[in-house]
Formats: structure tokens, sequence, C-alpha cells
């Protein structure tokens, strides 16, 4: 009997299919962690006020743990070497009906998306096409407000009783 041998691969897989959110959503955060290394990639999602941050976290874990368990990588040097986002069936949407003005009625479109990471040892030979929209990584070391000056001291006395307090010091 012949043992089967596991051939080292470069990189595992995780697939997210049907997502219920338009594929521009899902790329602009796409975008931002294409090329780093996981664990910058999921403190960038952690923080991203973004709503489609979580599903792709989410895949991203799932794809460091197939790595993991599947292949035996090494999870400290993982880098997400291709995220790759599609449109979904129906011609990239589901149609729902919005009543309109004189008995008329108009589509909405309700987006689905298919989303497909890789990670790997070896970071991307390509450097990232663009950084991502709004989804930096120096905009979370800049959230702090800078201290305001101390307001000034306020005297609880009114006019009136400022002049009664200035009168009774100059008869004494």
């Amino acid at each position: 009997m012949a043992t089967e041998e596991k051939t080292p691969r470069s990189e595992a897989f995780a697939h997210l299919r049907f997502a219920r959110m338009g594929p521009r959503k899902l790329r602009r955060v796409a975008d931002a962690i294409r090329g780093r290394k996981v664990q910058e990639a999921l403190t960038l999602l952690k923080f991203a006020d973004v709503f489609a941050a979580a599903p792709i976290a989410q895949l991203l874990r799932s794809a460091i743990a197939n790595a993991e368990n599947n292949h035996d990588m090494a999870t400290d040097d993982l880098y997400v070497t291709r995220i790759t986002v599609d449109g979904g069936p129906g011609g990239g949407f589901t149609k729902r009906l919005d009543p309109r003005a004189q008995g008329r009625a108009a589509f909405k479109r309700k987006r689905m998306s298919h989303v497909t990471i890789a990670v790997g040892n070896t970071p991307p030979k390509r450097a990232p096409r663009r950084p991502g929209a709004s989804i930096v990584v120096g905009q979370l070391s800049t959230r702090q407000r800078p201290a305001a000056p101390p307001a000034p001291a306020r005297a609880g006395r009114t006019r009136k009783k400022k002049e009664a307090a200035a009168a009774a010091g100059a008869e004494a």
C-alpha cells in the first residue's frame, strides 16, 4: 500500500457565497487589506467603521484556520495574497417591487456577492493597486481629540450683584 503524501500548498482559500451586500461595498474593504499581513488586516477590519468589514473579517479568520489546520502553515507569517469580489446570481441582484406614483412599480435591486480570499506564506508579487477608500491604517492612530484648553472661571454673580458688592466694599 502506498501512503498518500500531502503536497505542500502555497495558499489556503476560503469562499463566501451569496453575501447579501453589494460588490462595490465589499470591494472597498477588500482593496484595503489586499497584500497585507493577516494580523494587520484583522486589526484594520476590527476598527473599520464600515458595515462590509464584518463578513470579510469572518472570512479571513476562516482562511487562516484553513491554512493552519488543513495545510500545516504557520499563522504568524501569512499574507492576504488574493481577494476577489464578484457579483452574485440573477444578473447580480434579486428584484423587489417598490410602489410608485399612479399605479406604477419600480424594481429595488438587492445585490449579492461572492468573495474569495487566499492567504499564503509569501507576500504577493505585485503591490496592491489602490489603498482602499477611507480605510487606512494611518487613520486609526489619529482618533484621539487634542486636549482643549481649560475654560475660564466664571463668577456666579450678575452685573447688579457685582455693583452692589463693589459699593459695599467702597463703604467699608
